[in-house]
């Protein structure tokens, strides 16, 4: 394996296939062929068009149009036709600054390509015995819950989650950082926002366009994360060259966050382009255009 395959990974999707997601005129998802087949049964809520999927003119208010999408999906999935709901409203936004069009079931976010945030965290602890030539840092490493709906088993981040549609992305930080690692709001209030990665990934139901926020934050030297949700087996302290290696040579990674550390490693001069070869797709790579959403 290589870097480039992770990245490679999360962006193999084409828009072939999908028709526009549109609200008021504005382009802000796709939707698989299949799917907005399905979705003809609910003409009150849907415009389909041969070139097309749009929500209803009808629908202006965005309480409104979360609650009728909500119902459409709900009855899908009752049918087997559709993911199952999760309870946890993601915001439906041109961009994360911009306002709520709608709010939408974190389970059906794919079904419509629409822009999906999260947060990633990573937990840096300088390491005053490095060996020589080390660069002197690690990371708290995760291990995902065997039970885990997507990547089961796989590393992951010491604190990643969803971005909710009720909070700002440092509250949900301190939010995730308390469920997942059991750290205090004021340890995790002093990470630093250090990065955007963004990638187009097909999934069974349609494309993840997913944007990540990426913090990294000083962990005392002392301190040892315990989860307590059940969604992680335990952690543990690598060197970050050890690290970068295992995303480097395996699938060892939760899919995203193997991106999530390549950037550590960029913009921590650990992969540099005079080492590694594709260097400059990698920069790139991790920032790939929402095709179509602006």
């Amino acid at each position: 394996m290589a870097f480039l395959d992770h990245i490679r990974f999360c962006n193999a999707w084409t828009p072939e296939g999908f028709r526009p997601f549109l609200i008021g005129g504005q382009q802000i998802g796709w939707v698989r062929e299949d799917m907005a087949a399905r979705l003809r049964t609910a003409p009150d809520v849907f415009d389909i068009t041969a070139r097309s999927v749009s929500l209803s003119p009808r629908l202006t208010d965005p309480e409104e149009r979360t609650e009728a999408v909500s119902a459409v999906m709900r009855s899908l999935h009752a049918n087997g036709e559709g993911p199952r709901l999760r309870g946890e409203l993601f915001p439906v936004r041109a961009r994360w600054s911009s306002p709520d069009l709608m709010r939408m079931d974190r389970g059906v976010t794919s079904v419509f390509g629409i822009r999906a945030f999260g947060v990633h965290l990573n937990g840096v602890v300088r390491l005053p015995d490095a060996a020589p030539g080390s660069c002197g840092l690690a990371l708290w490493i995760g291990t995902r819950a065997l039970d885990k709906a997507v990547a089961p088993g796989k590393l992951d981040n010491l604190v990643a989650g969803g971005q909710p549609a009720h909070l700002t992305l440092a509250d949900n930080l301190v939010k995730e950082g308390e469920e997942e690692a059991g750290l205090p709001a004021a340890l995790t209030r002093t990470a630093r926002s250090t990065s955007v990665i963004t990638y187009s990934m097909a999934d069974r139901w349609g494309v993840k366009n997913d944007t990540l926020y990426v913090f990294d934050l000083d962990m005392p030297a002392g301190f040892t994360p315990v989860n307590t949700d059940g969604e992680v087996t335990g952690f543990t302290l690598m060197p970050v060259e050890q690290v970068l290696d295992t995303v480097r040579d395996s699938d060892a990674f939760k899919f995203n966050v193997a991106l999530v550390l390549i950037d550590f490693g960029i913009r921590h001069g650990l992969i540099t382009a005079d080492a590694e070869p594709d260097f400059d797709r990698l920069a790139t790579g991790l920032r790939a255009a929402h095709h179509g959403l602006g």
